[in-house]
């Protein structure tokens, strides 16, 4: 399920969308805050540019929304439905759920949206040799 060349491996791993072999982010732990949106400009394995246009992230901030959106509903069910708690308790859990996951749907949401627009290209070293 989880194997290189599919989307579902780079969206959840963080690695260059185009040949999986190095991870895009400078410290691959979302929850070291002043690192967290810190990027190599470039893969250094295809010698993609991430950043394919000026502000090409601003972009992952819909992703966002809709994951955040996600998670909020995901909380609110488990929160209300099973374990069966108030409306305020349940409102709490929602936001503290936000707040807990914030750097990894930050990161989730960069991965989605370069991944929607750059496919996994296993021959990236015969069509796309680095510069």
């Amino acid at each position: 399920m989880l194997k290189k060349g599919s989307k579902l491996y780079s969206i959840l791993t963080g690695t260059c969308p185009r040949c999986h072999q190095e991870s895009m982010y400078l410290d691959k732990n979302p929850y070291n805050l002043s690192k967290v949106y810190k990027m190599h400009e470039n893969c250094s394995h295809c010698g993609l540019h991430y950043k394919i246009e000026p502000s090409f992230f601003y972009g992952a901030m819909y992703v966002s929304y809709g994951l955040g959106v996600a998670f909020s509903i995901a909380a609110f069910i488990i929160a209300k439905v099973i374990l069966n708690t108030s409306l305020k308790t349940s409102f709490y859990a929602i936001i503290g759920t936000l707040v807990l996951f914030m750097p990894i749907t930050m990161r989730l949401s960069r991965n989605i949206w370069i991944n929607i627009f750059i496919k996994y290209n296993k021959n990236w070293k015969n069509e796309n040799p680095k510069p």
